[in-house]
């Protein structure tokens, strides 16, 4: 039986906040020992594949408290998308030997079959973050494809209620193909503007981060100056892109610009809310929901307790529903 979370919400977290939360968030990969620091159960241990995003991040600092009321020592670590790093950390964590149960979003899912493998063989049970791979007992998932899916719709209904009669209408897609999240959200929304708006060309620009995604928008505006429909896989890349528009003179409200992307947080509700504003087709991940969603899978695993996968989808967000997914 699979649990549904709908709603939610995201805060932004500034990069200089990154190295604070990392020394509040229990110990790094590379700490030692074979009790936790407070004689507690034992530690428990989330990996994401780098602290540039911010959701991430927002989810760290809701698991935090949880994890440590229930009596373990929570450990991060930040590979900075570097598979082998990551695959280091998640070793040393094995090697510990107080670590309980481990999750994490793969910088490659393949590449972390082996150490899950061996997390498993001591003992150790492994969940996965939005996504599973070979030897995770379950996690907490996003329907990617269906998250871009409901990007997409948006945008070509917005298209087809607009520009029904341009003969061509050039699309910016903002994509993080790094990961299966990042495909998933990139072919679901691909697809819905190609089904649903068939005078769209779609330009797909590669990008993870802020600064990734206003780099490649600022070099499409060059090739594409006409291009007013701009999605993105994430926030974060989406915000980047975002920003580039308002450099290039883009008004916040100009009527004929459309931007849309999953993954709200307090800053993109802000842009939102502003009257007509360009930012049109929001969807919130529930930042809160999924990292009790990730906190209470690790504490039942780590307890022995059987778990299963909770599939957590997107929200749209709009200026009249904004305020009730801001996080204090």
């Amino acid at each position: 039986m699979k649990k549904l979370f709908t709603r939610g919400t995201a805060a932004l977290a500034l990069t200089a906040a990154t190295a604070l939360l990392l020394s509040g968030c229990g110990a790094s990969a590379d700490a030692g020992g074979s009790e936790s620091a407070d004689g507690g159960k034992g530690a428990i241990a989330m990996g994401f594949a780098g602290m540039d995003i911010t959701i991430w991040n927002d989810q760290l600092t809701f698991m935090e408290p949880i994890i440590e009321e229930a009596g373990y020592e929570f450990l991060t670590s930040d590979p900075q998308w570097d598979v082998q790093k990551q695959v280091s950390d998640w070793e040393a964590w094995i090697q510990r030997g107080d670590v309980k149960a481990i999750m994490g979003f793969p910088v490659q899912s393949d590449a972390m079959v082996p150490v899950t493998a061996k997390a498993t063989a001591e003992g150790i049970p492994v969940l996965g973050y939005a996504t599973r791979w070979d030897g995770t007992v379950a996690g907490t998932i996003i329907d990617s494809y269906e998250d871009g899916y409901l990007v997409g719709t948006v945008a070509a209904e917005w298209i087809t209620e607009n520009l029904a009669d341009e003969d061509e209408v050039p699309v910016a897609l903002v994509a993080d193909k790094t990961s299966d999240l990042g495909k998933g959200r990139t072919e679901g929304i691909a697809a819905a503007i190609t089904e649903l708006a068939p005078n769209a060309k779609i330009y797909e620009l590669p990008g993870i981060s802020r600064e990734e995604g206003n780099s490649v928008a600022k070099s499409h505006l060059v090739a594409v100056p006409d291009t007013k429909i701009w999605v993105g896989t994430s926030n974060d890349n989406t915000a980047g892109a975002y920003q580039a528009l308002l450099d290039s003179g883009v008004a916040k409200d100009d009527e004929s610009y459309y931007v849309g992307a999953t993954d709200a947080t307090n800053e993109t509700l802000d842009v939102i809310k502003i009257p007509n504003s360009i930012w049109r087709g929001g969807f919130i991940l529930p930042a809160k929901e999924l990292a009790e969603s990730n906190a209470d899978l690790l504490l039942r695993a780590a307890a022995g307790e059987e778990v299963e996968d909770n599939v957590i989808t997107s929200t749209r967000v709009t200026a009249e529903n904004a305020d009730e997914f801001y996080v204090n």
